[in-house]
């Protein structure tokens, strides 16, 4: 009963707030393009990287100071011209999450829209566009004027920053070489570092553990199926 009261202990949601995003070298260009907007020389600007990145982030950022809507590519499948054009009179501004995933018409006439009013896209993908296998001419045309600008995976300074922000967040502490232990051994992307947080935070209330290097460990090898090394 103690282990399952604490699991529904509730716990702070991510936060995608401009302060809280944490700045590096391998996302400084695009959040650079986001501070740019509405300044953009194209009605659409591509965000690229693996899973992880901060892309969800930045995006959220944008949308924050344009007032975008956000939608999932897959939600553009079915979409008549005039539904896409619905989208585009309520919100001038619209960010499009895996973009590689919408279908092609689509996504052409939600450019063609905006472009008309005077609104933006914001596109988010693991690949820029011009690795998309894109059959139509017109969008590949459009999407090759838009600036690409890729985010990088973190590297240590950066997954270190993320994952004490993380910690920080739950109001945890962590003991010497918490921190650096992780960063050298969990996988190398924000999403990992929000996850080995909550594990940490999970299974130190669950058996009552102070959060040091066994305990990082011990989750490490619980998170990745493997028996946890020191």
């Amino acid at each position: 009963m103690p282990n399952q009261l604490t699991l529904e202990l509730a716990l702070p949601p991510p936060t995608y707030a401009r302060e809280d995003f944490v700045v590096a070298g391998g996302n400084r260009e695009a959040l650079a393009w986001i501070d740019r907007w509405p300044d953009w020389p194209a009605p659409a600007l591509a965000l690229s990287g693996p899973t992880g990145c901060g892309k969800t982030h930045l995006a959220r950022i944008w949308a924050a100071r344009s007032g975008a809507v956000v939608v999932d590519g897959t939600a553009l499948e079915g979409k008549s011209v005039a539904d896409l054009s619905d989208m585009a009179t309520a919100s001038p501004a619209i960010v499009v999450e895996g973009a590689e995933r919408a279908p092609e018409r689509g996504l052409l006439h939600l450019y063609n829209l905006l472009r008309e009013r005077g609104g933006h896209l914001l596109l988010t993908s693991a690949l820029p566009p011009a690795h998309w296998s894109i059959a139509l001419p017109d969008l590949a045309s459009r999407l090759r004027a838009a600036p690409a600008v890729a985010v990088a995976p973190p590297d240590d300074e950066l997954l270190g920053s993320i994952i004490l922000k993380q910690l920080g967040d739950r109001q945890l502490h962590a003991g010497a070489g918490v921190v650096q232990y992780l960063v050298s051994h969990m996988e190398r992307s924000a999403e990992a570092a929000r996850r080995v947080v909550a594990a940490l935070d999970r299974r130190g209330l669950i058996e009552q553990r102070e959060i040091d290097r066994r305990l990082a460990a011990d989750v490490l090898g619980e998170l990745s199926g493997m028996s946890p090394t020191t």
